[in-house]
């Protein structure tokens, strides 16, 4: 009688469990790199994932009572490893529920595999960008801007100031990447984008790990670009601030994406990196109330995963923080359909992924107004946004310079469905008819 009792008064509750009942468990696999060249990106991002879920467990219980578990595999950032530590971490815990490898090269790699295996594969900026098309990617997301939304919005910011978008005619602008799948997932837009606004690019390509530039540069200061954009990585970006200070290239003239602007990317150019600017979809900072609710949920009660605190509020940080919003988010959706208090399918995450709604009032319910740009959802549309906010170093921190910029969302989507189309068929798939899906 007082086990029956105690039973219905938990179910009146959110996150009590009775006596004698396991609590739900919703695991998430963690293909994390915390070593090798790119360790300071990955121990930031991955550090605040777990924080954020962490924050879920001590403030909420769990997602509506479902407790978060996390296991991590170390990828070093390479896709063989990569594929190992999917395969190694897919049925655990009950299943994986979503994977986030933070790398295009093994995104591109686990493709084919999670279609099989029926897990979402989340890329929250950086990935394969034809995947935003969920007709023919039912499993793959995208999610909030793709690369060649950002470098549509790059373009834009450029228009913006040179005086308009007519006035790009003529301008030269070097694209100095690295020289892997990330960074030339942009080549073919950017050229589609030249066409149409009459600027002049130049594709320089950086080998890995990017200490070596001296002929790039020499290629730039021959070129006499209007700006350059860095497509970089790790150790790659501040080599060419420091770079382009050397051959006086203003770094006021040099726009980085959102794997180049973080402070692990401007602190070690010194002052070689004031001035530089670059794109993001989060933005830095501890003064925004979700980061000061992980503080005290979970650093106040030591349970954080980063041992230096200082970088908390940094970009990559915070950009962990969005990831793990975007799981979380995902799964009380999902929940809202299939049930609360109980451990989702992958299946039924994948369900979450596509009905995500995080409009202006939810980003303030989450405290993350201005933190990210809204996001909204839908089976055939897997990026969601495609907003771009840009921001420019002081020499000390990053100093939002504007509000979103729209993708040029038009372009984008023709060719994300040219693109993904073609990928179809080369696959022998037939989309999925999201009419029919609810």
């Amino acid at each position: 009688m007082k086990l029956a009792f105690l039973s219905l008064f938990c179910a009146a509750l959110a996150g009590c469990v009775a006596p004698g009942a396991a609590a739900a468990e919703q695991f998430v696999p963690l293909l994390s790199f915390r070593v090798g060249p790119y360790a300071a990106t990955g121990s930031a991002i991955f550090g605040a994932y777990i924080d954020y879920l962490q924050y879920i467990n001590e403030k909420e219980g769990g997602v509506n009572g479902v407790r978060l578990v996390w296991e991590e595999c170390e990828t070093e950032y390479n896709n063989a490893r990569g594929v190992e530590c999917y395969e190694r971490l897919k049925h655990k815990g009950g299943g994986a529920s979503v994977v986030m490898p933070l790398s295009t090269g093994i995104t591109y790699s686990l493709i084919d595999r999670v279609a099989a295996d029926k897990v979402p594969l989340v890329t929250i900026g950086y990935g394969r960008t034809d995947a935003a098309d969920g007709r023919y990617f039912p499993w793959v997301f995208p999610m909030i801007t793709t690369y060649w939304s950002q470098n549509t919005a790059m373009i834009k910011f450029i228009g913006q100031k040179e005086g308009g978008m007519d006035k790009l005619q003529g301008r030269k602008i070097v694209y100095l990447y690295h020289d892997s799948a990330y960074g030339k997932e942009v080549i073919a837009i950017m050229d589609e984008q030249a066409k149409r606004y009459g600027f002049v690019p130049s594709y320089i390509p950086v080998a890995h790990p990017g200490n070596e530039q001296q002929s790039q540069w020499l290629q730039i200061r021959q070129v006499r670009p209007d700006w350059v954009i860095l497509s970089g990585f790790g150790v790659m970006n501040p080599t060419a601030l420091k770079a382009a200070a050397k051959i006086g290239f203003p770094r006021e003239r040099v726009l980085g994406v959102w794997w180049s602007g973080a402070e692990e990317d401007t602190q070690p150019a010194g002052d070689a990196a004031k001035g530089f600017i670059a794109a993001g979809f989060n933005v830095a900072g501890q003064n925004y109330p979700v980061v000061g609710e992980v503080l005290k949920y979970v650093y106040d009660r030591n349970k954080g995963n980063m041992p230096d605190r200082s970088r908390i509020g940094t970009v990559y940080y915070n950009r962990g923080l969005v990831y793990g919003i975007i799981t979380v988010e995902a799964m009380r959706v999902a929940q809202a359909r299939y049930g609360k208090g109980k451990a989702l399918s992958s299946e039924q995450m994948r369900w979450g992924f596509e009905h995500i709604v995080i409009d202006d009032k939810r980003l303030a319910e989450l405290g993350a107004t201005g933190f990210m740009p809204a996001v909204k959802m839908s089976c055939t549309d897997h990026e969601g946004s495609g907003k771009v906010r840009f921001q420019q170093w002081d020499g000390k921190a990053w100093r939002v310079i504007g509000d979103w910029i729209d993708a040029d969302r038009e372009l984008v989507r023709a060719r994300v469905e040219t693109s993904a189309t073609a990928y179809g068929r080369e696959k022998g798939l037939n989309p999925r008819d999201c009419a029919k899906e609810q």
